[in-house]
């Protein structure tokens, strides 16, 4: 990108991970209507995402929901209060089937082995699960032994997402997280003798002292590795939002035109190794199920990220598990001690959200597009929601501006993302976003 394109685009943007995004919700979304919306969902399917936000130590790059947690007592009382909520959940939509099942944090593998099995336990009790249903699970090699790797094995867990970020020294210095790729490869060899063959590679760019040079580097060993999936994010720095972000040297922080040029190594790298892109940052081997969906069109976007379950719906159980459900989006209370008071004491610990629009809902189709397939047809989903797309169209006054820059091509009322559009695709998404405001600080740099 040249640099007049990085001026152009040099503000925040959502990720759009949903639409509207989290920026919207809001507190006339609590408890009852949680359970309203979770009571739609009998004899229904969805996803079911467990959230635990622990880890052994905070990396200072993280922007996730995420504590430094060891009290055996608050992970008990963690484990305790997730079980509660997976049984409040069976109950309140009897019948649930659940398609995948997905393990975030934080580092799930914090609360321990019995814990996990017993939460594993109480989840393959009250639901059915599709035979097929993936099941993944996300660790920090640096503390994955093999009683950990056994108890993973024994949930059920089909895949893996092993964080890496980036294995330069300085840079691991720079973000609080060291870790060798000998202890990465070793946690590899564990799992994939514990029987799970599916592996995924977290790597990040735009972290601080991070080159050219040094990802290069990084990337020929995560390939070494062999795994199946790649994401790979642009580091977002929001310490408004994550205090000790501040613990990071802004002036060792790649710049804009860097950042861009970084994006494009990733890749290129990563095709040239074999692996299709998919959707705006991640690559998958060609067999892989996100790869399949990518190809025949039914790959979607949650909070999770790119999903190839099918699932439209999403339980989401935890402190700051956010569910998507047919009438709207709600979230659990961020704080872990406010999230176990709330469940020990018998209710849901929702405490925001939003409830969709007509409105919503065709933004929102047309977002998932964009953001899955690099292409929309714009006539195809209004007829859908019974709007007129000359006058919808008419109203998204960015679109002149999006083509004269060369990040969409349009024939008629059908949109395709340019390959020097795939980059900033969420720009092409914020133009349909009638929420967001240009500049708004809350989100990360959209380069």
């Amino acid at each position: 990108m040249d640099a007049a394109l990085l001026s152009a685009y040099d503000r925040p943007v959502p990720r759009y991970t949903s639409y509207p995004t989290a920026a919207q919700f809001g507190t006339a979304v609590g408890p009852a209507q949680h359970a309203s919306w979770l009571a739609d969902l009998a004899g229904a399917s969805a996803a079911l995402y467990l959230h635990v936000p622990f880890c052994r130590r905070l990396c200072w790059y993280c922007a996730c929901h995420t504590m430094a947690m060891r009290s055996e007592s608050t992970l008990e009382a963690y484990a305790e209060a997730l079980s509660r909520e997976i049984l409040k959940v069976a109950r309140t939509a009897p019948g649930l089937v659940i398609d995948a099942i997905q393990w975030g944090g934080g580092t799930p593998g914090q609360i321990g082995p019995a814990r996990l099995r017993r939460i594993g336990r109480r989840a393959a009790t009250l639901f059915d699960r599709r035979p097929q249903a993936e099941v993944s699970f996300e660790i920090d090699p640096r503390y994955c032994g093999p009683e950990l790797a056994a108890a993973v094995a024994e949930l059920g867990v089909t895949r893996v997402s092993l964080g890496v970020q980036d294995f330069d020294p300085s840079v691991q210095q720079a973000i609080n997280r060291l870790q060798s790729f000998d202890d990465t490869a070793a946690a590899i060899d564990r799992l994939r003798a514990a029987g799970i063959r599916r592996l995924n590679i977290d790597l990040v760019y735009g972290l601080p002292h991070q080159t050219l040079d040094s990802l290069t580097k990084t990337i020929g060993q995560a390939l070494q590795l062999a795994p199946d999936r790649f994401a790979v994010f642009g580091y977002a720095h929001v310490p408004w939002m994550k205090p000790h972000q501040r613990l990071i040297d802004t002036a060792v922080l790649p710049d804009l035109q860097l950042r861009a040029e970084m994006a494009r190594l990733v890749a290129d790298r990563l095709t040239a190794a074999g692996y299709v892109r998919v959707g705006l940052d991640h690559y998958a081997v060609r067999e892989d199920p996100l790869a399949v969906a990518m190809a025949n069109s039914s790959l979607q976007r949650n909070f999770q990220g790119y999903v190839a379950d099918g699932s439209r719906w999403v339980v989401g159980v935890g402190a700051s598990a956010i569910s998507s459900l047919p009438l709207g989006f709600s979230q659990n209370v961020v704080e872990a001690r406010d999230y176990i008071s709330a469940v020990v004491g018998g209710a849901f610990a929702t405490v925001r959200g939003v409830a969709l629009t007509a409105d919503d809902r065709l933004r929102a189709e047309i977002i998932q597009h964009l953001m899955c397939q690099n292409c929309v047809d714009l006539a195809e989903c209004c007829r859908r929601f019974d709007v007129d797309p000359e006058v919808f169209v008419g109203g998204i006054e960015q679109l002149p501006s999006l083509e004269e820059n060369g990040l969409i091509e349009s024939r008629g009322l059908k949109l395709a993302v340019t390959e020097k559009g795939r980059p900033l695709v969420r720009f092409v998404c914020a133009a349909f976003d009638r929420y967001y405001k240009a500049g708004s600080g809350r989100h990360a740099s959209g380069i």
